[in-house]
Parts: C-alpha cells; structure tokens; sequence
C-alpha cells in the first residue's frame, strides 16, 4: 500500500481545527488571565492547566470508547461532529465575558503598562496610570542597563498592574471570573471529548511503516490551523496602546469559531472512514504487520501482555514524551506574555509564527528522514535541536542587542519540535496490535497531558520568585535534558521494513 497523500490530508482537517483552538488558547489565555484579569503567574497557570488535568482523565476514556463506537459514519466521526459544535458555540461566549470583564478595566480607566523613553529614544522606566494620574512607576537605575534588568522592571510594573486590577475590579466583579472558568471547563471539555478519536483517526487509516510520513502531514495540517490562529490574533487579536479603548476579542473568537465549524463540514463530507479503515486493514493483513490473532484482540483493552523489553521501551518513551513536554509547553504557554510584557514586541505572536513556519518546513522531510534513519535517532536530534533553541531563547534576553535572536531561536525550535512531534506518535501506536489504537492514543495524551497540566503551575511558581526572564528557557533547556536522557534507553517502536517501492507517497 502506497501512502495516499490526498486521504491523509482530509484525515488532518480534524488536527487542523483542534489546533486552531489550541493556538488561539495558548496565545491568547495567558495575556486575558494576567492582563484582563489581574491574575498572578501562579493562579494563571493553574487555570492554563485545567484543560489538561481535565485531558488527562478525558482522552483515555474517549479513545476507549472511541474504539468500542460502531456507527455508519465510523467509530471516530461521531466524536468530531458532536464536540467541534459545542466547543465553536461555547468557545464564543468565553469573549463576551472577557468583553464585560475589560469593560470594567477600562470604566476605571486603567491603562496598559507604559514606557518611558528619553531624547534618544531609550527605554528609562515603566509606568501604568489610573483615572489618567500615574499609579505606579518605576524608573530605570544607573546610566546603562543590561537587557535582563529592564525586562525585569517591565515584569514588575506589569506584575503590580495585575495585582490592581485583581484587587479593585476582579474581586469585586467576581461573577466575571466566575462565569469564565465555568465557560472555560465546558469548552475544554467539549475540545477533549473529540481530539484522541480525531488523532486516532490516522493510524485507523494508515499502515504502520507510512505513520511517520503520515504524521508528518497531519503535524504538517496542525500547524497551518495554528499559523491561521496567529495570523488572526495579529490583524484582529492583538492589544494594543493605539487600540486599547476599542479592543475585545470577541471578533477573534467568532472568526475562529466559524472556521472550525467550516473546516468539520468539509471533514464530516469527504472523508470515508469505515471504508478506508477496511481497506487498511485488509493490506496490513495482506502485508503480515498484522495477523488474525490481532484482530481477535477486544476493542477498548490493552490488548495481550507486552513482552519486557517492549513494556520498558514503552514505560520510557511515554516518560521522555512527559518530560519534552515539560519543557515545550511551558515555554510556549507563555511566549506571547514573555514577548509582549518583557521583550515589549508590539505583535507578540510573531515569534510563535516564526516556529510555526520552520516546523511546517520541516514536517515532511523529517518523515522521509525519519523513514531512512528512524524514528529514535530523529527524535534524539530533534532534542538536541530544541535545546540548542531554547539556549538561542534566553540568550536574546542578555542585552538588548541580541534581542533579534528571539526569532533565530524560533526556528530552531521548530526544527527541533518537528522532528520530535512526527515520530513520537507513532512509536506510541506501533506497540499497539489490533483495534485498540485509541487506548494507545490515549496513553500518548495521558503522558503530554500530565506534563502540561503540571508545568504551568510549576513554572509559575519559579517565575513568580525569580522572575520570568530568568526562568523560562532555563526550565525548559532542563526538562529537555532529562528527556533525552530517557529516549536514549528506548529501544522499540520503530517500523517493520517494507521495500521502498512498496511504501512510496501516492497523490490521488
């Protein structure tokens, strides 16, 4: 069987709209919580990671339930046709409480922070105003300045900001916040309930050694729904000075909404699952991946008992898929805060577009080198790649100078991540044997969730007492360490070899 190129991009749709969601989430979340809200680190990192303590119960009992399902649509279409409808309506009105929210901020006529600049144009202090009079304002000390202390002042103006608008309009209003974290526990969960059956979708579809040029392009369809959220949050989604007193997210929200029940549409009409889950599994038999024991094994369970030396692979591969994630996600939760409040970039999704754009670069060639090479080796380069940008990341926060780094750093992160994203998966799911992909599925998701449930708030912490500039990236350089450490030991997972003319990508 031949990779058909055609079907696995309409089996992507479905990871295009998750991450359009995602993207619009970790970008905009954190500047609504600290900004809008008055949250600190800490707090706001506890709510970011409410969606995935709630996906780490979830995804494993929907990919189950996913693989016990048998509809006329399929077992996985069901899920995204159900949870993308509620998550686009619900996903809405999280905007118009923020609208009322950021209403009462700017009753009270509170401004953004704001710099102080001398004759030459030189950042000299922070200050924020209520009722047009300063509040609180913090003048830069000594007659030159390195990059790290400036960014730290920004990062305590903005910081004693919060602490104001939490005190004088949140607690008071507290119906507001209330009513958002409610909002936001619905929609997380509606997200929840479709992303292991839509992820599951492809391997449903694929035969083993073409899962990582697969997820290549699913990765690939990811990170255009991603770059279509940044896009957006920089023409209509972004706060600024010049805007501040017109600003809401409410048509940033609506848009976003709207395409994703779009994008559903065209994934509900065009893709075939029950016909094309039977064709690949009828060539995976014809082809001895799989064999009639296999299919013997019940839907929804782990299947028969793995053998030692594969459980350990598994036990560690899920551990380094923890531990990368560590690192990643609490970076990238707060990169639009860090490049807004800190490095002071006006559209502070840029960077993030930056990494986007390399990984999508990268996808499909890594799942070409990945095929050659394999997956391990490609996952322990991505490592040392992403470490590599991680280094770049707190460099550009040395001195002002090397503030263009930040988007040297941006690509290198995306190689990095790419070459880690196309192969990790399907590690996962080639332990899997039968129809229980889902439950593997899950496993995958229980492992990055807990991660990215745990280190916002752990990362919070640390920012909170050493700030912001001198911890992330020296966070996530640490976790990523440790995950390379674990991949090393990993030893199962990789493809049965085909001949090449067996398994060349096919157009149509």
């Amino acid at each position: 069987m031949k990779l058909n190129v055609k079907r696995t991009f309409l089996v992507g749709l479905a990871f295009l709209l998750i991450s359009m969601f995602w993207q619009i989430y970790d970008g905009v979340m954190s500047i609504v919580l600290v900004n809008n809200f008055g949250l600190n680190q800490t707090w706001s990192g506890i709510l970011l990671a409410l969606d995935n303590l709630l996906a780490l119960v979830l995804l494993p009992l929907f990919g189950a339930w996913s693989d016990k399902t048998s509809t006329k649509m399929g077992k996985r279409k069901p899920y995204v046709l159900i949870g993308t409808i509620v998550a686009a309506i619900v996903f809405v009105s999280l905007a118009v409480v923020d609208f009322y929210q950021f209403q009462a901020v700017r009753a009270e006529e509170i401004s953004p922070m704001l710099s102080i600049l001398n004759g030459n144009e030189d950042v000299i202090g922070y200050y924020f105003t209520v009722g047009g009079n300063i509040k609180e304002i913090i003048m830069l000390e000594g007659n030159s300045y390195g990059f790290v202390y400036i960014t730290q002042v920004a990062d305590k103006v903005a910081e004693l900001r919060a602490a104001h608008i939490f005190t004088e309009i949140t607690q008071p209003n507290w119906i507001y916040l209330a009513s958002f974290i409610v909002i936001l526990f619905i929609v997380l969960i509606a997200m929840c309930s479709f992303r292991t059956p839509a992820v599951s979708l492809m391997p449903d579809v694929t035969i083993k050694p073409l899962r990582s040029k697969a997820n290549a392009i699913i990765n690939a369809m990811g990170t255009i729904g991603g770059g279509i959220s940044l896009v957006l949050i920089m023409v209509v989604g972004t706060v600024k000075v010049s805007n501040y007193d017109t600003f809401n997210y409410l048509y940033l929200f609506g848009i976003v909404a709207g395409l994703m029940l779009a994008f559903m549409a065209i994934f509900m009409f065009l893709v075939k699952e029950v016909k094309w889950t039977d064709e690949m599994r009828r060539e995976s038999l014809r082809l001895g991946l799989e064999t009639e024991e296999d299919e013997k094994v019940a839907k929804g369970t782990k299947g028969e008992k793995m053998e030692p030396a594969v459980r350990r692979s598994f036990i560690l591969i899920l551990l380094s898929v923890f531990l990368w994630f560590f690192a990643y996600n609490a970076a990238s939760s707060k990169l639009s805060l860090y490049a807004q409040n800190i490095l002071q970039i006006e559209n502070y999704t840029f960077p993030a577009m930056i990494g986007f754009g390399a990984a999508l670069i990268a996808f499909y060639p890594i799942g070409i080198l990945s095929t050659k090479f394999g997956r391990r080796n490609m996952i322990l380069v991505g490592i040392g790649v992403l470490i590599l940008g991680f280094i770049l990341a707190f460099i550009a926060s040395i001195d002002l100078s090397f503030g263009w780094v930040i988007y040297a750093a941006m690509v290198v992160v995306g190689f990095g991540w790419a070459a880690i994203n196309v192969n990790s998966y399907p590690m996962v799911v080639e332990m899997s044997k039968g129809p229980n992909i889902g439950v593997f599925t899950g496993y995958y998701y229980a492992a990055s969730m807990l991660a990215q449930a745990l280190t916002p708030v752990i990362s919070g912490l640390l920012m909170d007492a050493f700030g912001m500039t001198l911890t992330l990236f020296p966070y996530a350089i640490f976790f990523s360490i440790a995950a390379a450490v674990t991949m090393f030991f990993v030893k199962h997972g990789e493809s049965k070899h085909l001949e090449t003319k067996e398994i060349q990508p096919k157009t149509e």
